[in-house]
């Protein structure tokens, strides 16, 4: 079974429209999916709303849980808290943070004001995080993300590393933006394995944390 809480549709910078997304993923094994398209607020009414209604149609009728969340990306740092609270009014059922990636840059501090918030389930792909980030994280409930995607893995080891040492909970996302980038088999073990993790760690995210986030976000 795969748990992926991370990806996009054509609603911002992915390839499908959401039920396509979802249904691909069911084909490959997933349980649970989460549509997460960029937003600010400029877009985030429209996509919440389009996003909620193919994950309602496609639960209906196949074998899979479909989110309906939002990546707040690259807006003000110090905005991050308001805007994650006015998602979740507005239905969102998951909100992430675009972290701060070495491979694509996004305001400084926006780690900080990320796990600093009340409204924040996960901290996507966050870089070379400080200690102080992540036992903030930690004491939030904020879960840190092991990525898939390429460019952005290239801090995973730091982030199992950082997240480790402070009490950081982790999941293991795609980031994925077309049926490509999907998990299949036991690809999202591997990614695990190649940030660090073991095979005890890598259990714990699949027998506990996919769980405690699903309570988190009502799902």
């Amino acid at each position: 079974m795969i748990f992926d809480f991370h990806t996009h549709t054509f609603l911002s910078d992915g390839e499908s429209i959401p039920i396509e997304h979802i249904r691909n993923a069911s084909k490959n094994g997933y349980s649970v999916i989460g549509l997460t398209d960029h937003v600010s607020y400029s877009n985030i009414d429209y996509i919440i709303d389009a996003l909620k209604r193919d994950c309602r149609l496609a639960e209906k009728y196949w074998d899979i849980k479909a989110i309906a969340g939002v990546e707040l990306s690259n807006v003000p740092a110090k905005s991050i808290d308001e805007m994650a609270k006015y998602a979740k009014e507005k239905g969102a059922e998951l909100v992430i943070v675009h972290g701060e990636s070495i491979a694509e840059r996004v305001e400084p501090k926006t780690n900080y004001y990320a796990v600093n918030s009340d409204f924040v389930d996960i901290l996507a792909h966050p870089g070379l995080i400080t200690p102080e980030e992540a036992g903030m994280a930690a004491s939030k409930g904020i879960f840190l993300e092991i990525t898939g995607k390429t460019g952005h893995s290239l801090t995973n080891g730091h982030v199992v590393k950082t997240g480790r040492e402070n009490g950081a909970k982790f999941l293991i996302n795609s980031d994925s933006h077309s049926c490509s980038g999907l998990y299949s088999g036991d690809g999202q073990f591997k990614i695990g394995r190649g940030a660090g993790l073991d095979e005890n760690e890598i259990k714990e995210i699949f027998d506990k944390n996919v769980k405690l986030l699903l309570k988190k976000t009502g799902s």
